[in-house]
């Protein structure tokens, strides 16, 4: 896998959430024109994109702002962890307390509560600011 992609209305306040996270904005700029509107599908499309990599040069986030047109509001505004198709992305962390302490700083949401998977992890899911939800995994 390459990257996952996330559509978002504050791109800066993004690329600092997932800086937390660890990843490195690998670049940031904007795109338009008949080849973007060709490969999305959306007439008029005009969006700034940041992309930010894991560290090890692994699999990437993709974070877009669409300019034009409009977003469209998912319905619920908020799916939960149940809804069909794609609804969160996991990382492995060193510390998961000190994790989710600079994400709630952040804006996010922890879901419930951080639990222990027998022996082997610490796990937590949270809602980001912009809606999405992210897991986090602390290996024991």
């Amino acid at each position: 896998m390459d990257n996952v992609a996330v559509i978002v209305a504050d791109l800066d306040a993004t690329i600092e959430f997932f800086a937390e996270l660890g990843l490195e904005l690998e670049g940031r700029g904007h795109v338009e024109g008949p080849w973007v509107e060709g490969v999305i599908g959306v007439d008029g499309a005009r969006c700034e994109i940041a992309m930010m990599r894991a560290p090890d040069g692994g699999a990437a986030v993709e974070i877009t702002r669409f300019e034009h047109p409009d977003v469209i509001k998912p319905t619920p505004s908020e799916p939960q962890v149940n809804t069909l198709g794609l609804h969160r992305m996991m990382f492995a962390v060193d510390d998961i307390d000190d994790t989710v302490a600079r994400l709630r700083a952040r804006g996010a949401e922890l879901l419930r509560s951080v639990e222990q998977y027998q022996a082997s992890y610490r796990l937590c899911y949270l809602r980001a600011p912009e809606g999405f939800i992210i897991a986090l995994a602390e290996e024991l």
